[in-house]
């Protein structure tokens, strides 16, 4: 559902719970593992930079440290690329897009306008084909509040590695999707990936570049770095598990989700694949092993049959594969968002996100921007080329006003960094 944050359709706080919410009954302690003592049974955290880490003991211990983003390595895609695998990623993505859009309603050199109206999605699975069908969408339903910006001037670019996007749902589905987005107006590259990424650029392994200020990067992942300083078994860079997802030599270690390699009882030498269904069933899992570690029962064995896979393509329009069978169209986008809201834990949240979808069906496209601290395009905007900077403070409401009255008052005009009228 992060695209959907970046697209502006949710708002931030629907989809998220806190822990002490979810786990009333348990001693929540938030912090950064920096190491784990596996010997002695111990886990070293710290809650606060700024003091030293403590330890944690342990009687039983569940990894379930997720994954990271994987940039290959590729020269400047960890310094220019958004990725999209957290909701600061959505708010940061949404930001940028507004405050590119916003720079491009006053640019009059012709090649800058063009890098920040280019915005490009490397990855054509999941996550990507959602992002560049929701960015899409976002960009060009945003254009009535950008009267210097015109839909001819936007382009949308999906690049992909393989020959079909959506490779999971089969080649039917992906090749529907690619009409689809391609109607829109989204340019689809396949059979080919990105080489490197500057600020203003980003080159190709077929020999072209594209020049833009905009790349989301959703094209690998790998598990998380303290995986590796583990003396375990691995497969594939994740914790090796067995059938009971306790990791071998290790009788009080479990691992689950997109950091273990979870052996496919029914297909040996293969894995249960690291997605949101399987993760879930296997923390329930889990869950119940350890209590019948402590009791002496017999363990459960984890298998698990995909029920199914789907993707949001904007415009009320998805892709489903069920059960073996394939749906698309508006069918495939209501179960697509019957299923994530089904999934959604909190009765309030099912509500809030149901009311918010509701909105979205009324009203056009929110274009408020929430910018991060550590945003510089927050901070400063130049308000006349060659006269005055004028440094906008974190209370930015509040001096909204002033910052007005001052910047007429010295004949110069305004450029909201959030897209709203001040």
């Amino acid at each position: 559902m992060l695209h959907e944050i970046a697209a502006s359709d949710l708002e931030i706080t629907n989809i998220v719970n806190p822990l002490r919410k979810l786990l009333r009954q348990i001693e929540v302690i938030v912090g950064d593992v920096h190491q784990i003592d596996l010997p002695a049974q111990r886990v070293l955290i710290s809650c606060d930079p700024h003091n030293y880490p403590q330890q944690i003991g342990y009687d039983h211990l569940v990894l379930a440290l997720g994954s990271v983003t994987n940039f290959h390595n590729l020269p400047g895609s960890a310094e220019f690329a958004l990725p999209m695998k957290s909701v600061s990623d959505a708010i940061r993505l949404r930001a940028q897009v507004l405050r590119h859009m916003e720079e491009a309603n006053s640019q009059c050199n012709l090649s800058d306008r063009q890098s920040l109206l280019t915005f490009v999605v490397a990855g054509g699975g999941f996550a990507g084909v959602e992002t560049v069908a929701a960015l899409n969408d976002f960009v060009r339903e945003a254009l009535p509040f950008y009267p210097s910006v015109r839909e001819e001037m936007l382009r949308v670019i999906l690049v992909h590695s393989g020959p079909v996007i959506l490779p999971e749902l089969g080649e039917a589905l992906g090749r529907y999707t690619q009409k689809v987005l391609t109607g829109r107006g989204v340019d689809i590259r396949l059979n080919t990936r990105v080489k490197g990424v500057t600020e203003e650029n980003v080159s190709l392994v077929d020999s072209s570049s594209i020049p833009t200020r905009n790349l989301v990067w959703t094209a690998g992942t790998a598990p998380s770095p303290l995986i590796f300083s583990l003396p375990c078994m691995k497969a594939g860079g994740r914790l090796l598990v067995d059938q009971f997802l306790r990791v071998p030599d290790w009788p009080n270690l479990w691992a689950v989700g997109d950091c273990a390699f979870v052996p496919d009882m029914r297909n040996p030498g293969k894995s249960h694949p690291p997605t949101a269904q399987h993760a879930m069933r296997e923390g329930k899992i889990v869950a119940q092993n350890i209590v019948a570690a402590l009791v002496d029962r017999p363990l459960k064995s984890f298998s698990f049959r995909t029920i199914g896979l789907l993707a949001s393509i904007g415009r009320r329009m998805g892709v489903a594969r069920i059960f073996g069978f394939n749906f698309s169209g508006f069918f495939a986008w209501w179960l697509w968002r019957t299923v994530y809201l089904s999934k959604l834990p909190g009765l309030d949240k099912k509500i809030r996100v149901a009311f918010d979808w509701t909105l979205d069906l009324l009203f056009p496209k929110d274009v408020c921007a929430v910018y991060d601290l550590d945003d510089h395009g927050r901070n400063f905007r130049r308000l006349g080329q060659g006269k005055k900077t004028v440094r906008i403070k974190d209370d930015y409401q509040s001096a909204a006003r002033e910052l007005v009255a001052w910047s007429r008052g010295n004949g110069l005009t305004t450029n909201n960094p959030l897209g709203t009228e001040l």
